[in-house]
C-alpha cells in the first residue's frame, strides 16, 4: 500500500516536521501573535502536544490529562532511574512499577499505553514484548504528557492511553553544561550501582543544540529479608549497563523565523552483565501443599548458564522535523522518523522451548533464549488552521499519517523461527475540529485507518507439534470517531464529557506462535482481527491560588477485546479473545498550604470484566456474559499515593511520599449453555505500602547534592503481578536503596 514510502522518507529528511518539544518550549508556534495572546497561557506547564499535534492549552482538551513535570521527574530520579517508576508515583491510573527492563504488568486505565519518545512509538504492537518503558536516559526527559483512556490520535497502540516522554529543550541563551554523577547501594554484596550523565544545551538566536551522553551500572538486587531477588525472566535492571546518546540540533529561518528544521538521533542499549542466574523458587498451592511447604521466592546466584548470551534492550530512533506556523494562514509540521528496536531475553528450559515434544526431564532440557527485533519507519503531517472561515475561536487541524512496521521474534541459541516476520502498513487520514464559544469548548474529529497486515508461511515449535501455517494478508479498515466539550464554569473550575474510539493490534505474534492444528492459515486466524476500543468519560477540575483537585469517571467497552491468561501448560501467557469492558474512577489533588509547604495526593480505582469464553468461529456459540474478572494481569488493585514537600531553606528541599497498592480478592463463574462446561476464576493478592525519602540541597559553588532512600522503612513484599502464578514469576520487591546524587551546572 505504501511501499515507497521508505523513499518518500529519504526525501523528506529534507525538509520535515517541528519537534513536539520544541512545541512545548515555543508556546506561540502554531498560532498568529495575535491568537497566541490571548489563547496560550504563559503557564507552559498547562499546554500539552500529545493527540494534539501543536501546543494546546490544557483546560481546552476535554479529557483527563496528566502532566509530569521535570520536577516530579527529578524527585523520582533522586530515588531510582527506573524510567517508569515517576509514572507510578504521579499518574492515578498507572500500575505499580516491574522494577525491571520489562514493563509486564505496567499497564495504564487496564489496557496497554502506546509509549512515545518525542512522538515516536517505542516497540511494535505486532509482538508487544513489554520492553517498551525503558528506552532513554531519564535525565534528559523534559517532561511527560499522559493522555488517560483509549485513543486513535497517534495511531494504533493506544489501548489505555498515550505517554510521551519528552526530551528537554535549551531554554537559556549561551552555553549550559550539566553533569549528573551517582552512586547506589543496599549496603550488601555487589548491590553497589553508579551514573555519569553530561547534558550540554546550546541556544542561540537561531539555532538550538542539545547533546547528552550517559552511562549506568546497576549491581544485583536485594530483597528486605537480604535475599537476592530473581532475575527477571523478561529481563531485569539489576545486574546491567546502560549507554545512552542523544543528540538534537534545530535551526529557525525564513522571514520572523517563522520554518524550523530540527533533526535527532538517539541511542539507548541497556544489557545483562551476565553474573547471575535465576534460581526458581516456590510459591504456596493450596491444592497442594506439599510441593512447597516453605514458600520462597526466586533468587539470583552467580554465574551463568552455559552458552546462554547476555540479555539487552536495545533501542535506536531518528527524526527530521519541518514546521512552518505561516503556511497559507495556519501552522504546517512535518515529521519523519525511523525507529528499531531489538530485545534479548533470559535464557529459559520451558517445554515449549525443546526441540522435541513431549519435553525431556528437566535436568536434560537445553535452555534457549528469545530475541524480538522491530523496526518502523513513517511520516506524520499536520496543518493547524486558527480563524476557520473567520470564525473567532473555530479551529481545524488535519493530516495523513503513514506507517511502515516489521517484526518477527527467534529463539537465538537454536536459530529457530517462533514468530514469523509480519509487515504492517498504515495509511490514515485525520481531521480534528475544535471551537471555542466563549466558556465553552466543543471538540470533533475523525481518523480513518486502511492498513493491511502480511505474514510470511512459517511452521510452529515442536511444542506447538510443528504444524505448517500458510502465510497471507489481513486488510484492516477502520473509522474512528471522537466528541466531547469542556466547560469553563469560573476561571478556576470547568467539566468536562467526551467520547472516543482507540484502534490498536491484540499482540499478534502470541496467537500466531501457539497454533497447534494442521491447516490453519493466516487469514482465517480470528485472534488476529483489530480490537476498538469505545470510551466514556466524564470530569472536573478545580484549581485555586493554592490548590488544585481533579477527578474522573469513565467507561471503555470493546465487543472483540483482549485479556491475557496463564497457560496451565507451560504458564506463559496466552491471549484471550472475548468482549471486555472496564470501568474507574482517579482523583488527583495538590495543596500548597504555605510558601515552603507541598503536599499532592492521587487515587484510583479501576474494574473489568470479560467473558470466561469467546464466541465460536464456527458460529455454535456466541461469547460469554462479561462474568469473569479481569485479575492483576490487566488491571491494578486501588493504589493511593502522596509526598509531602517542606523547602526547610531557601537551597534545600525535603520530599517524603508513599504509595499504598490495596489488597483484593475476585471472584466469578459461569456455565457455557452449549456443552454445560463450566469455568470458575479466583485471584487474591495482598496489598502493601511503601515510603520514599528524598532530600536535595543547592550549593552556590558546588552544584546540588542529593539523598535518596527508597523503600524508606526497609518493607518487605511481592510484587502484585507476582503472586499470581505464572513461569518462574515469583519475585520479591526491592529492598531499602539508599543513593546520594551530585548534579553540577555551569
Amino acid at each position: 500500500m505504501i511501499k515507497p514510502l521508505s523513499a518518500a522518507i529519504a526525501c523528506i529528511l529534507l525538509a520535515s516536521v517541528a519537534s513536539q518539544a520544541h512545541a512545548q518550549a515555543q508556546d506561540t508556534s502554531g498560532e498568529t501573535d495575535e491568537q497566541a495572546k490571548k489563547d496560550t497561557p504563559t503557564d507552559l506547564d498547562r499546554v500539552i502536544v500529545t493527540g494534539t499535534r501543536s501546543p494546546k492549552a490544557v483546560d481546552k482538551i476535554p479529557g483527563a490529562i496528566n502532566l509530569v513535570s521535570q520536577e516530579e521527574v527529578q524527585q523520582t530520579l533522586v530515588l531510582t532511574e527506573d524510567a517508569t517508576a515517576v509514572l507510578a508515583r504521579t499518574v492515578p491510573g498507572y500500575a505499580e512499577s516491574s522494577q525491571a527492563m520489562s514493563n509486564t504488568g505496567e499497564n495504564l486505565r487496564g489496557r496497554v499505553a502506546l509509549r512515545l519518545f518525542d512522538g515516536v512509538p517505542q516497540g511494535s504492537p505486532l509482538r508487544e514484548g513489554t520492553r517498551n518503558g525503558t528506552f532513554t536516559d531519564m535525565g534528559l526527559v523534559g517532561r511527560i504528557e499522559v493522555i488517560n483512556g483509549p485513543s486513535a490520535s497517534e495511531g494504533i497502540g493506544a489501548a489505555g492511553g498515550i505517554i510521551n516522554y519528552i526530551s528537554k529543550v535549551p531554554t537559556k541563551p549561551g552555553n549550559e553544561t550539566t553533569i549528573t554523577s551517582r552512586y547506589s547501594s543496599q549496603f550488601a554484596d555487589d548491590s553497589e550501582g553508579w551514573k555519569l550523565g553530561v547534558n550540554f544545551a546550546r541556544k542561540a538566536e537561531a539555532y538550538d543544540l542539545l547533546l547528552s551522553a550517559s552511562y549506568i551500572d546497576r549491581g544485583i538486587s536485594y530483597d528486605a529479608n537480604g535475599r537476592r531477588v530473581g532475575m527477571n525472566t523478561s529481563g531485569s535492571v539489576s545486574d546491567s549497563e546502560a549507554r545512552n546518546l542523544f543528540v538534537k540540533v534545530g535551526f529557525d529561518f525564513g522571514a520572523d523565523y517563522a520554518q524550523r528544521l530540527e533533526a535527532s538521533a538517539s541511542h539507548f542499549k541497556i544489557e545483562g552483565k551476565a553474573n547471575y542466574h535465576q534460581v526458581e523458587g516456590c510459591r504456596f498451592d493450596e491444592n497442594n501443599p506439599a510441593a512447597c511447604p516453605v514458600p520462597t521466592t526466586n533468587t539470583s546466584e552467580r554465574g551463568s548458564i552455559a552458552g546462554s548470551l547476555a540479555e539487552f534492550n536495545d533501542f535506536k530512533q531518528y527524526q527530521l522535523n519541518y514546521s512552518h506556523s505561516d503556511f497559507f494562514g495556519g501552522t504546517l509540521v512535518l515529521n519523519a522518523y525511523k525507529a528499531d528496536q531489538a530485545m534479548r531475553y533470559l535464557p529459559e528450559n520451558g517445554e515449549d522451548k525443546q526441540l522435541v515434544k513431549p519435553a525431556p526431564p528437566v535436568d536434560q532440557r537445553i535452555y534457549d533464549q528469545s530475541e524480538i527485533v522491530a523496526e518502523k519507519h513513517g511520516l506524520r503531517s499536520s496543518w493547524t488552521r486558527p480563524e476557520l472561515f473567520g470564525v473567532t475561536g473555530l479551529e481545524m487541524r488535519i493530516g495523513l499519517d503513514l506507517v511502515e512496521d516489521t517484526a518477527q521474534q527467534r529463539l537465538a541459541l537454536t536459530d529457530r523461527l517462533w514468530v514469523p516476520p509480519m509487515e504492517y502498513t498504515s495509511t490514515a487520514p485525520w481531521i480534528q475540529l475544535s471551537w471555542d464559544i466563549g466558556p465553552v469548548t466543543l471538540s470533533g474529529g475523525y481518523r480513518r485507518e486502511d492498513d493491511e497486515l502480511q505474514v510470511d508461511s512459517y511452521t510452529t515449535t515442536a511444542f506447538r507439534n510443528s504444524v505448517f501455517v500458510q502465510g497471507g494478508n489481513v486488510e484492516y479498515t477502520e473509522d474512528l470517531v471522537n466528541f466531547g466539550a469542556i466547560w469553563r464554569v469560573t476561571d478556576g473550575f470547568s467539566l468536562f464529557g467526551s467520547y472516543g474510539e482507540g484502534y490498536t493490534l491484540p499482540n499478534i505474534g502470541i496467537p500466531l506462535r501457539n497454533i497447534s492444528v494442521p491447516g490453519q492459515s493466516v487469514e482465517r486466524i480470528d485472534d488476529l482481527q483489530p480490537i476498538i476500543f469505545e470510551n466514556t468519560e466524564f470530569g472536573f477540575t478545580w484549581r485555586g491560588d493554592d490548590w488544585s483537585l481533579s477527578g474522573s469517571r469513565y467507561d471503555s467497552h470493546s465487543d472483540f477485546g483482549a485479556s491475557l491468561a496463564i497457560d496451565p501448560a507451560t504458564n506463559d501467557f496466552i491471549l484471550t479473545r472475548a468482549p471486555v469492558d472496564i470501568e474507574g474512577y482517579e482523583l488527583n489533588a495538590e495543596w500548597r498550604f504555605s510558601e515552603n509547604w507541598k503536599a499532592t495526593a492521587i487515587y484510583s480505582h479501576t474494574e473489568g470484566m470479560t467473558s470466561f469464553y469467546p464466541a465460536s468461529t464456527t458460529g455454535l456459540y456466541p461469547a460469554g456474559a462479561l462474568r469473569k474478572p479481569m485479575g492483576v494481569l490487566d488491571i491494578n488493585p486501588d493504589k493511593f499515593a502522596w509526598s509531602v514537600s517542606w523547602k526547610f531553606v531557601p537551597n534545600g528541599e525535603i520530599n517524603l511520599g508513599a504509595t499504598t497498592l490495596r489488597s483484593r480478592t475476585l471472584s466469578g463463574s459461569d456455565v457455557r449453555p452449549f456443552d454445560g462446561a463450566t469455568y470458575s476464576y479466583r485471584e487474591e493478592t495482598d496489598g502493601y505500602t511503601l515510603f520514599d525519602l528524598g532530600v536535595n540541597y543547592q550549593t552556590q559553588s558546588f552544584g546540588k547534592f542529593s539523598l535518596g532512600v527508597e523503600n524508606l522503612f526497609d518493607k518487605q513484599y511481592i510484587l502484585s503481578w507476582s503472586q499470581v502464578p505464572g513461569f518462574q514469576n515469583y519475585w520479591a520487591g526491592r529492598g531499602r536503596m539508599v543513593s546520594l546524587t551530585h548534579t553540577f551546572t555551569f
